[in-house]
């Protein structure tokens, strides 16, 4: 256990925080379960700066780092969800994609297959869905446009990591 998988340890235990927070009452309740929405943020990009500067890349980080991104944001869809500030054809979409991603590397981890990195257009994605999250959670106006609009370039970014994991793992069986 290094300090990466610690960061990415702590940014799951930080999804029922979340959670409590966002549903609790309070007049600042939405600003605190937004602040600890940036600080699963961080600590994301922490621990991969960690990871790779100092070579603390790990099997279980490469599982779990994803894994512990997409459970946040599945949370902070749902909740926005139950809060009416999405719709449900939103919130489908949206869980259909990051389940199906889950999914899908579980498959791959199970089955022995080359798991493609992080590339710059998963990293853009991730801002732009953290940077949604609070036009979505403060009720802006065409928030939920705009998570569509993400939401849009989310799936051309999967259908590059597919392409290339199809790539990867062909010229792989080959040798």
């Amino acid at each position: 256990m290094n300090i990466p998988n610690l960061l990415t340890f702590f940014r799951i235990l930080l999804i029922p925080v979340y959670l409590l927070v966002f549903f609790s009452s309070g007049p600042y309740h939405v600003g605190i379960a937004l602040a600890i929405l940036i600080l699963a943020g961080l600590t994301d990009i922490i621990d991969g700066y960690i990871a790779r500067t100092y070579n603390q890349v790990t099997s279980f980080g490469t599982m779990m780092d994803p894994l512990a991104d997409k459970l946040m944001m599945l949370a902070v869809v749902c909740s926005l969800f139950l809060t009416e500030r999405i719709s449900v054809w939103t919130a489908l979409f949206f869980f259909a994609r990051d389940l199906g991603m889950i999914v899908a590397s579980a498959i791959f981890h199970f089955r022995g297959k080359k798991t493609v990195p992080a590339n710059v257009f998963g990293k853009v994605t991730t801002v732009l869905f953290y940077m949604t999250f609070p036009l979505l959670m403060y009720r802006y106006v065409y928030a939920e446009e705009i998570l569509w609009a993400v939401m849009v370039f989310s799936f051309v970014t999967s259908a590059l990591y597919i392409g290339k994991y199809r790539i990867l793992n062909k010229n792989s069986s080959h040798q």
